[in-house]
């Protein structure tokens, strides 16, 4: 039975988390031919402010006006 475990950073909406879990869920199935029925995916919202990449929380690079994913994925 797998289980995905997603966790991020909050600030997306009911919407956007739906289809990440639709995502994972069809890419589990897809790839381990489990029954749909076990797979279990579960997503942790983190707040911003509990979430530090380089000892800064993603607040205040949000306060800053820094992309926390960096300048590789800007350019994407």
């Amino acid at each position: 039975m797998p289980q995905v475990t997603v966790t991020l950073a909050e600030g997306r909406t009911p919407e956007q988390l739906r289809a990440l879990m639709h995502e994972v869920h069809g890419a589990v199935l897809r790839t381990t031919g489990t029954r749909p029925e076990y797979i279990r995916v579960v997503v942790h919202e983190v707040p911003r402010t509990h979430w530090a990449t380089g000892d800064v929380t993603l607040t205040e690079l949000d306060a800053a006006g820094r992309d926390p994913a960096g300048p590789a994925e800007k350019e994407q």
